[in-house]
């Protein structure tokens, strides 16, 4: 099955630090690597694994299968004399009223569940509800010293329903230096606005939902409309929770503008400037929403190759084990979500780097987690950010692998998130050295450097690396590159059709984006090298904090 891949190029022929005197040995040696990992690949993604889904058999199969095969490529446990690292979470399932009544005044105005807005809760209790609270109107609802920007100044929502808008100020902007214009910041990104106006007290937030800015349509955010979310389990912890999160359409949120006697055009206009200040939108909002909640124990994967020089240092490698579990079958039947590129993928990069790293010891110490929960909200890695086994100023970066090029060789990578960090020189450094290119991501919009597993490093302050596969085919050129990335998102992505083709993937190329990433992990071990943040970059001063205590 695996013939028509294995034409030998003089980058593969030297993959994983092969150094053979004979072609034919080195033909013998990366057949056997191309195997090993489509054997994962298979594995991992077949129906027998049940769609990788935490808290199933699936699970068990899962995380008992990556720990035997770091024990068979000779790799030390991670946590003490462990491979798991238990993570605690609770799934809640929230069901609420199908309407919100907002009220000005004499005003009334009904708002329809799921059309017009959808909520949750973190809450644990069997019933959570709100009546008469009052709506601010607080911008983008982001506080972001290193831009002296803060759309809370001043402002004591405690008890208060705040409405923000999506994205950040510099998207749509002329202003370039305005945040990073188009390019999404953390400042962006949907979680950040939950989490601040859970920290200034908000009693809820609605997110004003406009399908450019956010990069997905009210379909998407639909899809959390009664049902069930995983979080960390947060009993015993002094976590303060909102009554509710969820989302307002923008058409909805135009006619609050209207029943509280504003324009909105110019309210969200006046949001995108330094000048602009928090409105009390004198409307009182409510509903309610029914609760339930069940608890379990999730694991992370880690195994690691210890330093000869500086074992106290460490790279960590990072890939999500889970996937979507079985669930709505598709057009076929098919109702296994195996998520074979996504991200049986990347656990199979993991060992093939395990047993490079274990058979080339390093100077400094190799880490490799395999992380739980990464669909259901990047639960695994915020745990380990939250409760690192190795220092986190010990952790001289960490690279992250979240599908790896099946599509076939690529003269680019594709950067997410550029301008953040050292890391991104160096990748641009090694993709020079066989003439090739890094380029950024087709859609910054998006946010996709706060969308997988490095995110949560990032948070912590450690520097964090991402990148995917690129669209400029050696041989077919960027049109064909493109739509086979298209292709990926229309067709497999999220699907029950995620599956491994030996007859469309091309595992040649997946090895060379492997070896890229052992290339770049040789240059931070086998060096004194320790990556910074860009200025800039919204994570810089949170490492800089703790690294000059």
């Amino acid at each position: 099955m695996i013939n028509k891949h294995l034409k030998l190029s003089v980058l593969a022929a030297f993959a994983f630090g092969l150094t053979t005197s004979c072609q034919e040995k080195g033909d013998d040696k990366l057949q056997a690597q191309i195997a090993e990992f489509e054997r994962h690949v298979v594995t991992l993604s077949s129906d027998e694994f049940m769609g990788r889904m935490p808290f199933t058999e699936g699970e068990t199969k899962t995380v008992n299968y990556i720990q035997e095969e770091f024990k068979k490529l000779g790799l030390l446990p991670g946590n003490g004399d462990s491979y798991f690292q238990d993570v605690p979470m609770m799934s809640i399932t929230t069901s609420p009223s199908s309407e919100m009544i907002i009220h000005a005044g004499s005003s009334k105005l009904s708002l329809k569940g799921f059309e017009d807005y959808v909520i949750w809760t973190q809450r644990t209790d069997s019933n959570v509800s709100f009546e008469e609270v009052e709506i601010v109107f607080a911008g983008y609802g982001i506080v972001a010293p290193e831009y002296g920007w803060n759309d809370y100044e001043n402002l004591d929502v405690e008890g208060k329903i705040v409405m923000v808008m999506v994205n950040d100020p510099g998207f749509g902007n002329e202003d370039a230096e305005l945040f990073r214009g188009n390019t999404m910041t953390y400042y962006g990104r949907w979680t950040y606005k939950f989490e601040e106006a859970a920290r200034q007290g908000a009693l809820g937030t609605l997110i004003v939902h406009d399908t450019e800015p956010a990069g997905y349509g009210f379909n998407v955010v639909q899809n959390g409309w009664n049902s069930s979310k995983l979080y960390l389990d947060s009993r015993g912890k002094e976590i303060y929770k909102p009554v509710f999160e969820g989302w307002v359409t923008l058409p909805i949120a135009k006619q609050l503008f209207e029943l509280a006697g504003m324009d909105a055009a110019e309210m969200m206009a006046i949001a995108k400037t330094k000048d602009f200040k928090a409105v009390p939108m004198n409307l009182k909002a409510s509903s309610e929403m029914e609760v339930s909640v069940k608890y379990a124990m999730s694991k992370n994967v880690i195994a690691m190759i210890e330093g000869t020089k500086k074992p106290q240092e460490y790279l960590i490698y990072t890939a999500h084990w889970d996937h979507l579990g079985i669930g709505k079958p598709d057009e076929k039947g098919d109702s296994i979500y195996n998520g074979a590129l996504d991200n049986a993928s990347g656990i199979a990069a993991l060992m093939a780097l395990g047993k490079s790293f274990n058979e080339n010891k390093p100077e400094r110490s190799v880490v490799l987690l395999a992380v739980t929960a990464e669909e259901q909200g990047l639960w695994g890695s915020a745990y380990y950010a939250q409760n690192p086994v190795f220092p986190v100023d010990k952790t001289i970066a960490n690279i992250n692998i979240d599908g790896v090029n099946h599509i076939g060789k690529m003269k680019d990578v594709s950067l997410i998130g550029s301008g953040q960090s050292d890391l991104e020189d160096l990748l641009e450094n090694e993709l020079s050295k066989v003439g090739r290119y890094s380029a950024p991501e087709p859609t910054p919009s998006a946010g996709y450097y706060y969308r997988s597993d490095h995110f949560n490093f990032a948070k912590v302050g450690i520097p964090a690396l991402y990148f995917g596969t690129g669209i400029d085919h050696v041989e077919k050129g960027k049109d064909f590159g493109l739509q086979a990335q298209q292709d990926f998102t229309t067709n497999f992505y999220h699907k029950p059709s995620d599956e491994y083709d030996a007859s469309k993937w091309d595992l040649n190329a997946s090895l060379e984006e492997i070896q890229l990433y052992l290339n770049i992990g040789n240059r931070l071990v086998n060096s004194n090298v320790w990556p910074q943040w860009k200025e800039g970059s919204e994570f810089k001063a949170v490492r800089d904090a703790y690294m000059k205590k």
